[in-house]
């Protein structure tokens, strides 16, 4: 076989091999990417760029590491659907850039966001000025999360106050509520313990509140 017949033989192998890992991996539009998503998604592109440009190599060789890759992106995606804690680990947490119309400059400069950043992904969503914003949130993927002023209505945006059990203490606070005012309106709504709560959110003065599931 013409190593040229190899070439083409090897591509369209692996093209076959990265649609089945990427289906396997699960499905994600490019910018929800998280940061491992992405390092997982280039170093397994690498990978198949060098087995195309040395078909001498045993394909089997190549395709290892890749199919590593893919295992480790299972567990991992496994592992954060259980437990918030490694989910923040390994994703990160959004974090509230603007928070009532005032710039927390030490969140951007935690995750080294600069004013350039922010007015332009404000462009983005046709803001042309930061006093038109009321809330805005950097979410885990780079995208900004915006609630412009003039659409400000208490619990206007969906805000999780309960995740995995576990309050949401800064949430609170951006509705300008407390941990025991969570609690009363729980108990008020028959819910005694919230670490049964896998979720609960808070928009337009209505709960929405999903229980773990039990094994019976």
């Amino acid at each position: 076989m013409g190593e040229y017949s190899m070439i083409i033989l090897r591509t369209i192998f692996l093209y076959i091999i990265i649609m089945v890992i990427f289906r396997t991996m699960g499905k994600k539009e490019l910018g929800q990417l998280s940061t491992v998503d992405l390092v997982v998604s280039i170093m397994i592109a690498e990978m198949a760029v060098l087995a195309i440009e040395k078909p001498e190599s045993p394909l089997f060789t190549n395709i290892l590491p890749m199919l590593i890759l893919m295992l480790i992106q299972i567990i991992f995606s496994f592992a954060t659907l259980k437990s918030k804690r490694i989910r923040d680990l390994v994703d990160g947490k959004p974090t509230i850039i603007i928070n009532k119309g005032k710039i927390d400059e030490e969140a951007m400069k935690k995750h080294r966001y600069n004013f350039d950043d922010l007015l332009l992904q404000l462009r983005g969503k046709d803001i042309r000025n930061i006093t038109d914003v009321e809330f805005a949130i950097l979410e885990t993927t780079g995208e900004l999360s915006v609630l412009k002023k003039e659409k400000k209505k208490k619990g206007n945006m969906t805000i999780p106050l309960i995740l995995d059990g576990i309050v949401q203490e800064e949430n609170l606070g951006v509705i300008n509520e407390t941990n025991f005012w969570l609690r009363q309106q729980l108990k008020k709504r028959g819910y005694n313990d919230m670490n049964k709560i896998s979720f609960c959110s808070y928009e337009n003065g209505h709960f929405y509140i999903d229980l773990k599931n039990e094994k019976k």
